[in-house]
């Protein structure tokens, strides 16, 4: 190159750097000030650009109405009746577009129906809808089953995609990632689409197969909003959360791009979606998973403990720390004891891997403890323990524990534990959750660990969910957990404390007496003070992403811990616009609190 040729262009350099700032800078402003349109401004899509949105995915594009909207418009019609019969059945909300499995929170949010809903069947209508609301500025929803207890799956003025009919399930001998042939081992698994429920996968894996698959323990719960949240059952202690066992994933991403992700392509991403929250990366078409040996036993143990007195119910949660610390923080146990005002202890407990005699003899020691002093104790729930083939435990015609679904031309399989029916449609007061470290079942804590929920539920009921923590599952169990992006202090936590209320359902248009809303902030300032005694003894603790406080200040460090910086950097590259934001999810706090607008 000639000498005058590049001084010519070194004197170019600061030109162009400056240009490129700008340019940036413009960009930068430009999305700042990005609002999102609705129906009647000028931007808002005309009639011609719907209907041709309607044409490319096959005329799966829905105008979507209120649940109980013809009840609003005439109470005695058909629409109504029907939707008012089935308000208790947790499949009819969710085969609605407007259905939330929630019927709202107090001074949170309550259910608002998208503009329209695009049913999706193909991937390629997922990405025509993506693509639409890019374009048009539209503010995107993205619902399998729509069981989001913050809300996230619904938001008016929107357009929704919903994945609900994408729903076919596919169980593999062996499989291998896509881009992994030769550096990972076959492994037998079960693909799925994202508009599954959990029971569609148990039929498949363990009913039929004799297989396992780690997934929820609410059985309408979908499967790609689970693993994108992290995902708990009963038997998370002994194979950990449902992120942990993702193999790969289909996403398509604001962009528009179809992108398979798993360990060898797009690990970043990949690692996003495993525990980083729904609704935040994409929308998410296809899943596969690994599956397990099936335990030859699932198991329970149940009954309902009155103490007498305040000094005998301390007793009484002395000695179940005790027995627990001893004999159930292992692999083997999951589910939870519920802690009430009234000096109860409601056991709730669910086994894997233990047989009948095993089960029994177990908490033979406890039980004969409680019954040995009816002075102080009255057990008004009979004490009881039990184990079936876990081949069956997903079986409704083998258990009168499951309610099903009875609507003509439902799967026989459809069903819903009798135990979750109190959340369907349930209008909650207030909510919050806590992960409790296990060095609080250490001797010298325990007695701490009693007086502390002894206080919390003078205020408020407290669910222990022993199996929402991880710590005393197997170290393979987690070391996957840590290879997610769910907060780490899961795997440190022996139970996750849950306390909630609220009443039952409240959607809008659906006739019921009016709310007393000075009983339910009471309510909610319960809950609040319940949750304060647990924080003395768990100062900093994490928080559930799919169970928590909609109002928690400090959500990003709750739900991520250190993982949040990571996950904002991945958010960054995949959908650096924002197209995808629900509350309290990774970027949110760049955007309005109904997701409108962009904060500059």
């Amino acid at each position: 190159m000639h000498r005058r040729t590049l001084l010519k262009g070194a004197a170019a350099l600061p030109v162009v750097a400056l240009l490129s700032a700008a340019l940036s800078a413009v960009q930068a402003r430009a999305r700042s000030l990005l609002r999102r349109v609705r129906p009647g401004d000028a931007a808002w899509p005309v009639a011609a650009s719907w209907q041709k949105l309607k044409d490319a995915v096959g005329g799966n594009l829905i105008e979507v109405h209120s649940l109980f909207s013809a009840c609003e418009k005439e109470p005695g019609a058909a629409a109504c009746l029907e939707a008012t019969e089935n308000i208790h059945n947790p499949f009819y909300i969710g085969d609605q577009p407007a259905g939330t499995q929630v019927s709202g929170w107090l001074d949170a949010w309550t259910p608002a129906p998208s503009v329209y809903a695009l049913k999706a069947r193909h991937t390629a209508d997922v990405v025509a809808g993506v693509n639409f609301a890019r374009h048009n500025k539209l503010r995107l929803v993205v619902k399998g089953t729509g069981h989001s207890y913050q809300g996230t799956s619904n938001a008016a003025d929107s357009l929704l995609i919903w994945t609900r009919a994408m729903n076919q399930v596919t169980v593999h001998e062996a499989f291998v990632a896509s881009g992994c042939e030769g550096k990972a081992q076959a492994v037998p698994a079960v693909s799925t689409g994202a508009g599954a429920m959990w029971i569609d996968l148990y039929n498949a894996v363990t009913s039929r197969a004799g297989r396992y698959v780690q997934g929820g323990g609410c059985t309408t719960v979908g499967v790609a909003g689970l693993v994108q949240s992290g995902g708990f059952s009963s038997f998370s202690k002994a194979f950990g959360t449902a992120a942990s066992g993702l193999l790969e994933a289909e996403v398509v991403t604001a962009d528009g791009s179809v992108r398979t992700v798993n360990a060898c392509t797009h690990p970043d991403l990949f690692w996003a979606i495993k525990g980083g929250g729904g609704g935040s990366w994409g929308v998410i078409t296809r899943l596969t998973l690994r599956t397990h040996e099936l335990p030859e036993y699932f198991g329970a143990a149940w009954g309902l403990i009155k103490a007498q007195s305040d000094d005998a119910f301390r007793r009484l949660l002395t000695a179940f720390t005790d027995f627990y610390a001893g004999s159930l923080f292992n692999r083997h146990w999951g589910e939870q004891v519920s802690i009430g005002s009234g000096n109860t202890l409601k056991l709730s407990m669910v086994s894997q891997g233990l047989d009948r005699q095993q089960t029994q003899q177990l908490w033979e020691p406890f039980f004969a403890w409680v019954n040995a002093a009816p002075q102080d104790f009255t057990v008004t729930d009979e004490f009881g323990t039990g184990a079936m083939k876990a081949q069956h435990w997903w079986d409704p015609a083998g258990t009168h524990r499951m309610v099903q679904d009875t609507r003509a031309g439902a799967p026989a399989y459809h069903a819903w534990w009798q135990g979750d029916q109190e959340q369907v449609g349930a209008y909650l007061h207030g909510y919050d959750s806590l992960w409790l470290p296990a060095a609080l079942l250490q001797e010298p804590q325990r007695q701490r660990l009693a007086e502390a929920l002894f206080a919390g539920s003078r205020h408020k009921e407290i669910g222990l969910h022993f199996n929402k923590g991880l710590a005393g599952a197997p170290p393979e169990a987690i070391a996957a957990a840590l290879d997610t992006a769910t907060n780490p202090a899961v795997t440190e936590a022996f139970a996750l404390a849950i306390i909630a209320d609220g009443e039952g359902a409240a959607y809008p248009g659906l006739a019921r007496p009016a709310m007393d809303l000075a009983a339910a902030h009471q309510d909610a300032r319960a809950i609040d003070r319940a949750t304060a005694e647990l924080r003395r003894i768990a100062p900093g603790a994490g928080s559930y992403v799919s169970e928590s406080n909609y109002f928690n200040a400090q959500w990003s460090r709750a739900f991520w811990g250190k993982h949040y910086q990571r996950l904002r950097a991945i958010k960054a590259k995949y959908d650096p616009d924002g197209l995808f934001f629900v509350h309290h999810g990774v970027g949110s706090e760049d955007w309005s609190a109904d997701g409108f607008t962009r904060l500059a």
